[in-house]
């Protein structure tokens, strides 16, 4: 029996390229554009009719821009939003945020050339990343209830993390892995964090090319930790938030220091979860913690395998305030996640494992 093809809506205000993405699209049969509009004020009126399962817009157009376009949406009627733009991917972070904050899930590079033929070069790509967004839950940006919360720097007195078990075990690093949804969820957990946590974090986001650093520009804005791409030859040093580079998997060498390898993707992955993950098990054994938050797929699953039977503490964000709850979900599945967590609350498991909790009164 055939499967339902995706319902996709574009919105785009040059007709060449409309007609370019049209085109492309219509060549996969897993897709049906149900729905066009030359800008953000046509599509309001038409994406409640036509009740499409993603919607895909340019960034800059006239009357209203595909950010307002976006925010306007996610506020009456939410659904899955993919940008297609070039804008967006090389140095503007304030846009970045404003579009995570809009409730946009991911970027996709239009072609600079404006060519058919570049275009049909990404069809491939294009295809499978409006298959990925398409089964998102997504919520109204009228609900604040993972965004508002108040950020401190302390332990709240009504948490509660007790695992004794590794209450005395001295960790010396954190890494995190993740996916679709990841921005947000990075940002909740680092902006709660104290400059002077004691521990590197070693973050894995999968992440569309050309993304990463206006990403990274952001969040450094927006937290106490420092915040950059990991550095060949660099040793991963306490109080930095260290991020593997596009296009490459992010690894250690005998001596703990970061190394680059292009070895091929690992479930289309590179850089790849797993292999990070594997990579700190080998060096740093019980002496890690390794979260995977939400995510489409099993990356990063093999490597936390690892961390847990070695020793190390593992934790998993839960179902309901995972974006995609694949991930996460494969880990649990198998029996080696320890703690599962609310988004929410994994900084403060953070900061008790590493003990502070009993220096509240540190805090800046």
């Amino acid at each position: 029996m055939p499967s339902i093809p995706i319902k996709v809506f574009l919105v785009e205000d040059s007709p060449v390229a409309l007609t370019i993405l049209q085109r492309v699209l219509n060549n996969s049969p897993e897709i049906q554009i149900v729905g066009t509009a030359s800008n953000g004020v046509i599509a309001l009126r038409q994406i409640p009719i036509l009740k499409p399962d993603l919607v895909c817009t340019d960034l800059l157009m006239s009357k209203m821009d595909g950010l307002e376009f976006s925010q306007q949406l996610m506020a009456v009627y939410p659904i899955p939003i993919l940008v297609i733009s070039d804008l967006v991917t090389n140095k503007d972070s304030t846009k970045i945020e404003q579009l995570i904050e809009a409730g946009v899930l991911d970027v996709f590079p239009k072609p600079k050339t404006g060519f058919i033929q570049d275009y049909e070069k990404q069809q491939q790509a294009l295809v499978q990343k409006i298959k990925l967004l398409s089964g998102v839950k997504v919520f109204s940006k009228r609900n604040k209830s993972l965004s508002s919360t108040k950020i401190t720097h302390q332990i709240p007195s009504n948490f509660n993390f007790t695992n004794d078990i590794f209450s005395k075990q001295k960790y010396k690093i954190v890494t995190i892995g993740v996916s679709t949804g990841g921005p947000k969820a990075l940002q909740t957990i680092l902006k709660k964090l104290p400059a002077d946590f004691p521990l590197p974090i070693v973050c894995i986001q999968h992440i569309t090319d050309g993304f990463l650093n206006s990403f990274i520009d952001w969040l450094d804005a927006d937290c106490s930790l420092n915040i950059k791409v990991a550095e060949r030859g660099e040793k991963p040093l306490p109080g930095i938030v260290y991020f593997a580079p596009e296009q490459y998997h992010l690894e250690l060498d005998f001596k703990g220091k970061f190394i680059y390898s292009d070895a091929p993707p690992i479930n289309s992955h590179r850089p790849s979860v797993t292999i990070s993950f594997t990579s700190i098990a080998q060096f740093y054994g019980k002496q890690a913690i390794a979260i995977l938050l939400t995510g489409m797929g099993k990356d990063g699953v093999l490597g936390m395998e690892k961390i847990y039977h070695i020793g190390g503490m593992t934790i998993a964000q839960d179902e309901a305030t995972s974006i995609i709850f694949g991930m996460p979900k494969e880990a649990i599945k198998l029996g080696i996640v320890q703690q599962i967590l609310p988004l929410q609350e994994i900084a403060y498991a953070l900061m008790e494992l590493v003990g502070y909790n009993n220096k509240i009164n540190n805090f800046p």
